[in-house]
């Protein structure tokens, strides 16, 4: 028998209409395959990082205890919202999801690439946390099939049969992480 893979789960669920607009939390959201979560400033078409491309902007993650560990170590009070990322997570290592393809509740996503820190954040919360952060910063996902999203839902590894079986890429058609 195999083992299971590896999963977590939804701690918190974080939206911003617009670029630089105070992030709020959200109990549930749905995802919308190619945009990300409904309601965001990335779905919507805005955001800072607007520019980017698609695939790497659609939903951010980012975990629970690295921003308990960004905050004692800049010694400030700093939430998960204050990241800007939109999930928090706990149990399953982020960077790993990096190129693979995994569930957030009944929506289908892949890893494309780390999500470090950047000096318009530190502007915005007011907190020196770049170097802090630099490899707590989470990851950038794109979202393949969508699907409601919730606190309190399993994050798991899918293989890419299962993916397929969902309507993604694969093979030379499959997405490409970029390493950052």
């Amino acid at each position: 028998m195999l083992p299971d893979p590896p999963s977590g789960s939804v701690v918190e669920i974080w939206l911003a209409g617009a670029a630089a607009e105070p992030m709020r939390r959200v109990p549930a959201v749905e995802a919308v395959a190619g945009l990300g979560l409904a309601g965001d400033r990335y779905a919507l078409g805005g955001g800072t990082w607007a520019q980017y491309p698609d695939l790497e902007k659609q939903v951010t993650l980012i975990d629970r205890d690295d921003v308990a560990a960004v905050a004692a170590e800049t010694s400030s009070d700093l939430t998960a919202g204050d990241t800007r990322r939109n999930v928090v997570t706990t149990g399953i290592d982020l960077p790993a999801l990096v190129g693979q393809w995994f569930t957030v509740g009944d929506a289908l996503l892949f890893g494309m690439k780390r999500c470090p820190p950047c000096t318009h954040l530190e502007r915005l919360t007011g907190v020196r946390l770049v170097k802090a952060m630099v490899h707590r910063g989470g990851i950038n996902a794109a979202v393949f099939a969508g699907g409601p999203i919730a606190e309190g839902a399993p994050i798991r590894l899918v293989t890419d049969d299962e993916a397929a079986r969902r309507g993604a890429p694969t093979g030379a058609d499959r997405p490409v992480p970029r390493v950052v």
